[in-house]
């Protein structure tokens, strides 16, 4: 494997949330242990949602990592599209507010829920 195919949450030029997946290349390390380019980070911070967890639509205010540890996640966008991510699932969260723009419920940002009969377990890495 030369790339995997990462998953970004951005907000596009209409103020809107959408997903993009790309492949990021792995270029370093050893035939045996394929490596992407070591990149900086902010920080990071476990997250536990119980059974029945559910957000409403909010914008990411740092962009970050998301990284599934325990359960499942689902984000839904304002289009009404979702994706499920499980354990060991990843994506980028960069939808955030575009600047000097009020935030609206009815456009920007995405909710996210926890699915299934499994507590939701999160590990967030700033960038």
């Amino acid at each position: 494997m030369t790339a995997l195919t990462l998953t970004t949450l951005y907000t596009d030029t209409d103020g809107r949330a959408r997903f993009r997946d790309a492949p990021m290349p792995l270029t370093e390390g050893t035939p045996a242990a394929r490596l992407s380019t070591l990149m900086a980070s902010g920080g990071c911070q476990f997250r536990h949602s119980p059974v029945g967890f559910r957000s409403d639509y909010h914008c990411t205010t740092t962009p970050q990592w998301l990284v599934v540890l325990q359960g499942r996640m689902e984000i839904g966008l304002q289009d009404g599209s979702s994706r499920v991510f499980g354990p060991g699932q990843c994506f980028y969260s960069n939808d955030t507010l575009p600047a000097g723009v009020a935030f609206d419920a009815a456009v920007h940002g995405h909710w996210s829920r926890q699915v299934g009969d499994e507590p939701l377990v999160t590990l967030f890495v700033r960038a």
